[in-house]
């Protein structure tokens, strides 16, 4: 696309475009909007949700049972199954991201910008997208700037720049002079806000060729990382691969070599050991519960873009949080004030006289509106005068009504260069109120020695709180006098007070950010306004302790990537920050191996949040460049959220353990059995069509409602799960040994007994017991797994999808055993009285063993504890 913005700037004459010209621009750059990335296509999805291991070793199986089924007549039942399974967990992951994706178009549909232009002599309004270069745009307060373009005419245009440059004040833009050289002072930018004042802008660049639309292009160059769970459950499916494989080998060789099986037996039997490795519902299960959490997080005004940050967002170590609307209300707030005779006040406190008199002095100098529309309120004006307005709101006063009492006849506006403001207000008695607000060392005040001191003093106490300072001075003069004269008028005023105002804290914020630290949770503040609010704003909400630091952009900039990475963790406030040094201070932590969550809502923090492990946007202040880049989509720019949104992914991740524990542990069972039976001589113990109802029905139907189990009490005071942490951390290792261990030896036994106690040989009684142990014993257990606590009535009734799921479970086990065509279909055999208690006691060992361990380790960490203490 060309630049409009390289070539020689021509202005467009004060008619602005004709039809034709609109037409041929259109044609020649395109649409005002950015390029979306490509979807990505449907066939990669699907390959995208079947490449992991376990899926590979599933499709390898399908492949061996379809040979089998068609060189060997061994019929299509593995087939169907295993097939079923795997296009259930594509579909299912394929609807969750589908789903996600409409929650975040239904947040980028609330807001379609439109501009007023001036096209073939008239003004009119469009829709943005079809803004061109060389198009006349008219901008007021409130409006958006629709694309890169010169100011030509103007008149006290102020503009926020914070979605490009981060910086919480607007800024001013003159008029452009024939010169032939284009400068920032001139210029406005795509996506920008105007605070104050009017314009006539010409359209320079659209689309992709705005400064907002090249940050959206490098958007597609930072590489996003595997989420730590991926990583995880890869490396388990690893190790249960391998398993299967040594144990394929080894059962293989067995049957052909020492029991003289044939080869197609020998097959059947390694599809039979491939199916018991691997855990089929798992991938499923994983599925449901992000799903889950994905649900309850839009519940608590957290959109997830991306199904798999819900799990990262548990796991994070850094939240790196922007200040403005997220830490802070972004709403300028007047907290303190001063006058001469009262002293330092807090707003707070019951207004004095001479406040109302500063109060009043405030709204008539004032130009700022705020109105309500549909319930909803829309601010117009300068942050600053928003705040008064506010202020008078408090005390049930507004500017109209000051204003009917002293009419403005003259306004001297606020300017960069003399940073004050006068008007001239007609009085009832017919003299004139001069008002003048600005810096307090620019105001000509009389020379009050005692007045101006205190002043002087109240001015310097408020700048130690990090308090943005206005001063108001106010002069009394004859109807007669002339009002051209603008310092002959604000000459000898009296100090009418000052006051100070901030943009404070969200209220729910302070404890949000103790949650976090005691959560094992660093949080950082990043922002683009000055180090000392961001010290004062650090310090309130306990983001910043005394033996942390807070440095500024240019002191970061002066660090090497090593020095930074250093001094990474002793760093909790960072001010006056470009988009590169987000970058830089994400991937220093990244380097250190940490879970790094980001938040930011401007076209400059895109970059960051796509780098960082969970890039959280929000919703309301967002950019859509920013939400397209974000993992997470905030619809109330809370921090709080953030937090409920970490406790939510921790009970996903453990939900997906346990899941694991349930799954696995059974499944290293089942293997041993397999090549423990086989080398004791005895075959194969259970048919691979017996191994699917197993891994599918009886585990898998409880284990679908292991994801909505509360999230255990102590999980927000663990620290998060570290990026290198094996999935077997955390004692699940040594549970999944005892529940395999357990599930071998009783399931051998229980072989025996069935097959040479019970019968003289009879292997399908042996095998029938096995199965209906495995089956029930595995389903029940799933009481001692889902909670860490020891076994009670209330963790047992306490999820009721999960009871439902296993009593269908157990029934679905019992039908198979009971029913004769299903128990034919499955090669199961009818019990003896005796084989049935056998069972029913057996089923319950493996629960009694997984609570006596559960009871051993508590007592054991308590005895840590309380030695660590001594």
């Amino acid at each position: 696309m060309q630049n409009y913005k390289n070539a020689p700037f021509k202005p467009t004459p004060e008619s602005g475009l004709t039809t034709t010209a609109v037409t041929a621009q259109l044609t020649k750059f395109g649409k005002n909007e950015l390029v979306a990335a490509r979807p990505v296509p449907l066939w990669r999805k699907i390959w995208q949700h079947m490449s992991d291991v376990s899926s590979l070793v599933l499709l390898f199986a399908v492949g061996l049972a379809t040979y089998l089924a068609l060189a060997q007549n061994g019929g299509w039942t593995k087939t169907i199954v295993i097939g079923a399974i795997l296009i259930i967990n594509v579909c299912i992951g394929l609807y969750q991201e589908a789903s996600a994706e409409k929650s975040l178009a239904a947040l980028k549909s609330m807001s379609l910008p439109t501009a007023n232009v001036r096209r073939d002599g008239k003004v009119q309004t469009i829709a943005a997208p079809e803004i061109v270069p060389g198009d006349l745009v008219l901008l007021k307060a409130g409006d958006q700037v629709p694309a890169d373009a010169v100011v030509l005419e103007a008149t006290n245009l102020a503009v926020d720049e914070a979605v490009l440059t981060g910086e919480s004040e607007a800024v001013e833009k003159s008029i452009y002079q024939d010169t032939g050289e284009l400068d920032d002072n001139c210029q406005v930018y795509a996506g920008t806000a105007v605070t104050a004042g009017t314009a006539l802008i010409q359209v320079l660049t659209t689309g992709m060729a705005t400064e907002l639309g090249q940050i959206a292009g490098l958007l597609n160059k930072t590489k996003q990382r595997a989420t730590p769970l991926q990583g995880r459950l890869n490396r388990l499916s690893s190790w249960l691969t391998t398993f299967a494989v040594l144990g394929g080998i080894t059962i293989f060789a067995l049957s052909v070599w020492v029991q003289n099986q044939g080869l197609a037996d020998s097959l059947m039997i390694g599809v039979s050991l491939a199916v018991a490795a691997v855990p089929e519902t798992l991938p499923i299960i994983v599925t449901i519960s992000l799903s889950h959490g994905v649900r309850r997080m839009a519940d608590r005004n957290a959109i997830m873009r991306r199904v798999s940050a819900v799990e990262t967002i548990g796991s994070v170590d850094v939240i790196a949080s922007d200040k403005t609307g997220t830490l802070t209300q972004n709403r300028m707030t007047i907290t303190k004030y001063w006058t001469p005779t009262t002293g330092i006040m807090t707003t707070e406190q019951p207004l004095t006289s001479a406040g109302q008199e500063l109060m009043r002095y405030l709204g008539l100098a004032t130009n700022a509106e705020i109105n309500r529309v549909d319930g909803e309120e829309q601010a117009v004006g300068d942050a600053t005068e928003l705040a008064v307005i506010r202020w008078l709101a408090q005390h049930d006063l507004d500017r109209s009504g000051l204003e009917e009492q002293a009419p403005r006849i003259a306004e001297d506006p606020f300017d960069s260069t003399k940073k004050m403001m006068t008007t001239v207000h007609e009085l009832e008695d017919g003299q004139r109120l001069v008002i003048v607000k600005g810096a307090w060392d620019r105001l000509p005040l009389k020379p009050d020695q005692a007045s101006l001191a205190a002043g002087q003093v109240a001015h310097d106490e408020f700048g130690k709180a990090a308090l943005r300072v206005l001063a108001v001075g106010y002069r009394i003069i004859p109807e007669d006098v002339q009002t051209t004269d603008w310092d002959e008028l604000t000459a000898d005023l009296q100090l009418a007070g000052l006051i100070g105002l901030i943009d404070p804290p969200r209220p729910e914020v302070i404890p949000a950010i103790r949650a976090a630290k005691q959560a094992g949770i660093f949080p950082v503040m990043i922002t683009g306004d000055h180090l000392v609010t961001a010290k004062a704003i650090a310090e309130e909400i306990g983001i910043l302790t005394p033996e942390l630091q807070a440095i500024s952009g240019d002191d970061l900039r002066q660090l090497s990537d090593e020095e930074l990475t250093a001094r990474i963790d002793q760093i909790a406030v960072y001010a006056r920050v470009s988009p590169s040094d987000k970058i830089r201070i994400v991937q220093a932590w990244q380097s250190l191996g940490k879970t790094v969550a980001m938040t930011g809502d401007g076209v400059n923090d895109a970059p960051a949040l796509k780098a960082a492990d969970v890039g959280i946007a929000m919703g309301i202040t967002g950019t859509e460049v920013s939400k397209e880049a974000a993992d997470m989509v905030l619809t109330d720019d809370n921090f709080a959220t953030i937090m409920a949104a970490v406790k939510e992914g921790r009970t996903v991740y453990q939900n997906i353990i346990k899941a694991v524990e349930f799954l696995v542990g059974v499944n290293f069972a089942q293997i041993f059995l397999m090549v423990g039976a086989v080398l004791f001589g005895w075959g194969a113990p259970l048919l691979a069509e017996q191994l699917l109802i197993i891994n599918v029905l009886a585990d898998g139907i409880p284990g679908f409602f292991i994801s909505q189990e509360p999230g255990e009490p102590q999980a927000m005071q663990q620290p998060p799960v570290a990026n290198d942490e094996s999935i077997l951390a955390r004692g699940l290792g040594q549970r999944l040994f005892i529940r395999a261990a357990t599930f071998t030896v009783l399931t051998l036994g229980i072989y025996a007994f069935g097959r040479f106690g019970l019968t003289n040989g009879q292997a399908p009684v042996g095998m029938t017991m096995v199965f209906l142990v495995l089956a029930l014993g595995s389903m029940i257990d799933i009481y001692a797994i889902k909670d860490r606590r020891p076994l009670s009535w209330s963790s047992m009734t306490r999820n009721p999808m999960l009871n439902r799921g296993l009593l269908l479970g157990i029934l679905v086990v019992l039908a198979i055993a009971v029913i004769p065509p299903f128990r034919s279909f499955f090669s199961l055999v009818t019990l003896p009285a005796l084989g049935w208690l056998t069972v029913l006691v057996a089923t319950l060992i493996p629960t009694f063993v997984l609570e006596l361990n559960k009871r051993w380790q508590a007592r054991r960490q308590s005895r840590l504890v309380v030695n660590t203490a001594e």
